[in-house]
């Protein structure tokens, strides 16, 4: 590589991880170009990304970012995992892993916290940012459906819930 490109590299990767929130570091070496490009696939439709550079360049563009502790794992073939939910490149690295066994995860960082590969499985046991998003609706939205239902069923069994719930509070 020349000179500026290798600036260039560093640049990018800067950015990278600046704007992440999470980074997996793992070991690729024996992997063919499918399950490389599968691993890319599947990374972006989890809205994660994978970079492979070379770990000098890496460790130089990491310096000033918060995920600067992952520069120790940056030794042999690496492929360095990102992702703004802290949840997508974990889960699709560790699934990734489980199918094929020269991907092998050494660590990452999560913010300023650095994880071993414990923390990395950890992570990827969490439901998704979406998933959560999902509960917190369901759970809003469920008291207002009942409330619905209340109001459409016939006089009658409304009023013996309102009696229910006023001898209830009697009661207490």
């Amino acid at each position: 590589m020349e000179r500026a490109a290798k600036k260039d590299a560093v640049e990018a990767l800067n950015e990278v991880f600046k704007t992440t929130s999470v980074a997996v570091v793992a070991h690729y070496s024996g992997l063919t170009v499918a399950q490389m490009q599968k691993l890319r696939t599947q990374m972006k439709q989890a809205g994660a990304s994978v970079k492979v550079s070379k770990n000098r360049l890496a460790k130089i563009a990491l310096e000033g970012t918060d995920v600067v502790a992952i520069g120790s794992l940056l030794k042999g073939p690496t492929v360095i995992a990102t992702s703004n939910d802290p949840v997508a490149a974990p889960k699709v690295a560790m699934e990734f892993a489980k199918t094929n066994e020269q991907f092998v995860i050494l660590g990452g960082s999560m913010g300023k916290t650095v994880l071993d590969v414990n923390g990395v499985k950890a992570l990827a046991s969490l439901p998704s940012l979406d998933e959560l998003r999902g509960k917190l609706v369901g759970l809003l939205v469920a008291p207002a459906t009942k409330i619905a239902q209340l109001s459409t069923a016939p006089a009658a069994k409304l009023a013996r819930v309102v009696q229910a719930y006023a001898s209830k509070s009697e009661a207490a």
